[in-house]
C-alpha cells in the first residue's frame, strides 16, 4: 500500500531520521487523526478520545525537539491502544497503559535513534514509565539539552536542583526560598506567605 505522504513527511520532520518509518507504521497499523499542534505549557501532547468519533485524535506539540516528540507520540499511541484493546474502564496511566508502552517503545531503545545521554535515563525510565517524562527528573534534563533554545544558547533553563540550599528563586511569579530536598521533590518556603509548598526538582526557575 502506498504511503501517505503529508503523515510520513510529518514524522520525517519531527522525529529522529531512522524512527520515521516506525512512527508511521504505527499509525497505518491503526489510523488515527494525527495533528502536530501550537506550543502548550501544560501539554507536550495528548489522546483525544470523543464517542461521537469512530477516529480518534492524537495531538503532539510542535516545537518538541525530535527525542521528546518521539517519546511523546508513541506515549499517546499507546493511550489509543490501551482505549482498543481495554476500552475507558482503565486508569489512564494504569498497568495496561505501562505495558503498552513499554512493548511499543521497545524497538527504539537503541543509539540507532537516541543518544546515550537519553538512552541510559530513558531505559531507567521505561522500567516503570510515569505519566511524564517531565517527572522524572533525570531524563528531562536530558531531553531539554536538546531544545532549540539550549542548542543555540538562548534562554538556557535553570533548574530548582541547580538552586543551592538557603537561595531564593522566583517561580510562576512567587518567591521562594529552597529548603529540604526529598527524592524529586524540594520543600520550599515562599516567601510572601510563610507558607511551605513540595515542588519538584526539575521544575524551571529562575534565580533572585
Amino acid at each position: 500500500m502506498e504511503r501517505n505522504k503529508e503523515i510520513y513527511q510529518a514524522f520525517l520532520d519531527h522525529v529522529p531520521e531512522n524512527a520515521a518509518a516506525y512512527c508511521y507504521d504505527l499509525w497505518k497499523e491503526d489510523p488515527f487523526r494525527f495533528v502536530i499542534s501550537r506550543s502548550r505549557s501544560s501539554k507536550l501532547g495528548d489522546f483525544r478520545y470523543r464517542r461521537d468519533r469512530d477516529v480518534q485524535t492524537i495531538t503532539i506539540n510542535y516545537d518538541l525537539n525530535p527525542y521528546q516528540f518521539l517519546i511523546t507520540y508513541i506515549h499517546e499511541v499507546a493511550h489509543h491502544r490501551v482505549y482498543r484493546d481495554f476500552g475507558l474502564g482503565v486508569r489512564p496511566h494504569g498497568p495496561e497503559w505501562k505495558m503498552v508502552f513499554r512493548k511499543l517503545l521497545a524497538p527504539m531503545l537503541s543509539d540507532l535513534v537516541f543518544p546515550r545521554d537519553i538512552l541510559i535515563p530513558l531505559k531507567r525510565h521505561m522500567l516503570n514509565p510515569k505519566a511524564s517524562s517531565g517527572a522524572d527528573v533525570f531524563l528531562s534534563r536530558e531531553l531539554k539539552k536538546y531544545d532549540l533554545s539550549f542548542q543555540e544558547g538562548l534562554n538556557r533553563p535553570l533548574f530548582l536542583t541547580d538552586i543551592k540550599v538557603g537561595q531564593s528563586f522566583s517561580l510562576r511569579g512567587r518567591v521562594f526560598t529552597k529548603e529540604d530536598t526529598r527524592r524529586t521533590r524540594v520543600v520550599c518556603l515562599e516567601v510572601a506567605s510563610g507558607r511551605k509548598y513540595l515542588i519538584s526538582l526539575n521544575a524551571e526557575v529562575e534565580a533572585v
